[in-house]
């Protein structure tokens, strides 16, 4: 059950308890927090599904109605009710915790839902089946490796599209990833997998829960980055 008494203080400290821990290990907490996720990720001023999902519905031109969306990295189906209000009805999702997954169900907007560990897992997912993926805020170090950005492409049908969102943690391994994934998304353009169709920086992604600030202002929050790419006709 949600607490209203919860804290930024109280969430900080609950993640601190999964930062080292192993991809098991960490869907194992995420069922966890599956109750209180959403609720916890207001106090952290979490920002990013709205700012992905407002960036999906500017630059796509659809039928909202009809599309299928495969929802990757779905958590409590967060991007789904999002993208439900603006039209979009026909959803798939997939995440690597169960009680994630069962949180997602009571939103009774997927028509599937599929547990799957990214990167360790196949993605569960008919190749060239989708007209929009969706990943928001799994694109991280030790979350979800770069590898899966081209399941997510197979995913989608020819001409749909993938709109992903990531953010930069101020870390080393933060760093390289980021790096990593954008040197992949540029030599699968290069192969001629998908084109790209525009990029935008995210303001305030969300509050730095991982590192303390003498700033209370800047400095405790993350920034990011959200790509749209089309998948190659042929």
């Amino acid at each position: 059950m949600s607490d209203g008494s919860r804290t930024i203080n109280d969430v900080k400290t609950f993640l601190k308890s999964s930062r080292d821990a192993d991809p098991q290990k960490r869907m194992k907490f995420y069922d966890q927090w599956a109750e209180t996720y959403e609720q916890d990720h207001n106090l952290m001023d979490y920002r990013a599904p709205h700012q992905t999902v407002d960036f999906l519905n500017a630059n796509f031109s659809g039928s909202r109605e009809e599309v299928l969306v495969l929802d990757v990295a779905c958590g409590s189906g967060w991007v789904a009710k999002l993208m439900a209000e603006l039209g979009f009805r026909k959803f798939v999702g997939v995440d690597g915790s169960k009680g994630m997954l069962e949180q997602a169900a009571k939103t009774g907007l997927y028509q599937d839902l599929r547990l799957a560990l990214l990167g360790t897992e196949p993605l569960p997912a008919q190749t060239d089946a989708f007209d929009v993926v969706m990943i928001v805020g799994a694109l991280r170090d030790r979350f979800v490796p770069v590898s899966v950005v081209r399941e997510l492409c197979y995913a989608a049908k020819p001409g749909g599209y993938v709109c992903m969102s990531r953010v930069d943690p101020k870390s080393e391994s933060g760093a390289k990833y980021k790096v990593c994934l954008e040197k992949e998304l540029q030599l699968m353009e290069d192969e001629g997998l998908w084109t790209h169709v525009i990029s935008q920086e995210m303001d305030r992604y969300m509050m730095d829960v991982y590192n303390d600030h003498k700033d209370q202002h800047n400095d405790q929050y993350l920034y990011g980055t959200m790509y749209l790419y089309r998948k190659a006709l042929n």
